[in-house]
């Protein structure tokens, strides 16, 4: 069974009424306090469309055969599908240096400690502070007598580790459709075990200095794309945030349930954040 010109699916949003925003990370769990809802969206098949660039739309599709097949010891920095990483990306945005933050394997069916389920609710990986702190401790560290940077890019690239169609697919918001005052701060809390109750509300001390991403609420101008029948030979490369706000800066994205396909097969992905940056002339 083909996949069809677009889907009617669902996507969940923050509601409005939403004010202590957390996302308690766990080995094998995930666990938002945000209030949300699901909104009908129609998510377009990019395949039938495009072409698909970075500064136009915040995220593109990309060939790239791995040798890598162990890929759950390959999530570090420091590891060999990093070093692969960072070759995809200077080839698609031209990035004089980039530097690996880590990956994450993610499934629709089983976790464990070192596999979690997809995230499922329309986010960006950062905030602007998030990324422009990140960015910046990131160089100092890995360039201390460096010549400076004028643009970066934190990114994430995505791949599918299952066969297709895989049944919980990943949709892409166009960038230039999402607007840059959107978007509300979901703060990244790593514990050994989710709390529960109150506890999930308590005061946090050095909360403000957390990672943190950005939540997104409702709008009917968005328009949602994404790629079924992912290959193990194909990624996709996705905007977090872009220092330069003249293009599609970041890309808003999200897992969902694509019914209209019945042999739709467990998805299992990996997902790997970096940073590129283009160098002081």
């Amino acid at each position: 069974m083909s996949a069809a010109a677009e889907v009617h699916s669902a996507i969940d949003y923050l509601v409005s009424s939403s004010l202590i925003n957390r996302r308690f990370w766990a080995p094998g769990k995930e666990y938002n306090t945000g209030t949300y809802a699901s909104y009908p969206v129609t998510i377009r098949n990019a395949r039938l469309a495009g072409p698909f660039t970075l500064d136009e739309h915040g995220f593109c599709l990309a060939h790239h055969r791995s040798d890598i097949s162990d890929w759950q010891d390959n999530y570090r920095g420091d590891s060999p599908y990093a070093a692969q990483v960072a070759e995809v990306a200077k080839a698609l945005c031209g990035a004089d240096l980039v530097l690996p933050m880590g990956g994450m394997v993610r499934s629709s069916g089983a976790t464990s400690p070192v596999i979690q389920p997809p995230a499922a609710e329309a986010h960006v990986d950062f905030t602007q502070s998030c990324a422009e702190r990140i960015a910046r401790n990131m160089y100092a560290k890995a360039r201390p007598l460096g010549p400076g940077y004028r643009r970066f890019i934190a990114f994430s690239l995505w791949r599918a580790l299952s066969s297709p169609p895989q049944d919980m697919p990943l949709a892409l918001c166009e960038g230039r459709s999402v607007g840059d005052g959107e978007g509300t701060r979901n703060v990244k809390v790593d514990v050994d075990e989710i709390p529960s109750g109150d506890a999930l509300f308590a005061p946090i001390e050095g909360e403000d200095a957390m990672a943190a991403a950005t939540i997104f609420h409702h709008s009917p101008a968005h328009r949602w794309w994404y790629f079924p029948d992912m290959t193990a030979n194909e990624v996709i490369f996705i905007k977090l945030y872009d220092s330069d706000h003249r293009t599609a800066w970041r890309c808003p994205h999200t897992a969902f349930r694509d019914h209209s396909r019945p042999d739709a097969r467990e998805r299992r992905s990996m997902e790997f954040r970096a940073i590129a940056y283009f160098s002081n002339p």
